[in-house]
């Protein structure tokens, strides 16, 4: 990864995200752009965490959990911050396998009711 910074508009191309998006990010402090004018420009640090916000997100997280997870970091360390990544993702895995849980149990009962739905078609 190159240490040059990239622009606005390649920033939104790279990570594929609105302005929009690049703007509020920055408004509730997940990014902080080099500024020059009006122009901004993310460096490697900011790819980075473009990275784990987008990673974050993927994974159902909020955006506060999500920053106040970064900002550990510069307040207490990588220590403190591994930690808190642990009891994060363990409580979202227990999240996510409620939701396949009760998801399969939907499927299921949709396929009895259609399956039951065709059967009834031959009559």
């Amino acid at each position: 990864m190159s240490d040059q910074p990239i622009s606005f508009k390649d920033m939104c191309v790279r990570f594929d995200v609105t302005p929009r998006t690049l703007r509020y990010y920055e408004y509730i402090e997940l990014l902080a752009p080099i500024k020059e004018g009006r122009a901004r420009f993310y460096g490697p640090r900011e790819i980075a965490r473009m990275k784990l916000i987008l990673r974050g997100r993927r994974f159902g997280f909020s955006l506060e959990e999500i920053r106040q997870w970064l900002l550990l970091y510069n307040q207490k360390g990588t220590r403190a911050q591994n930690l808190a990544w642990v009891e994060l993702a363990d409580r979202q895995l227990k999240e996510l396998e409620k939701q396949r849980s009760e998801l399969d149990s939907t499927i299921a009962d949709l396929r009895a009711l259609r399956d039951s739905s065709a059967a009834n078609l031959d009559d």
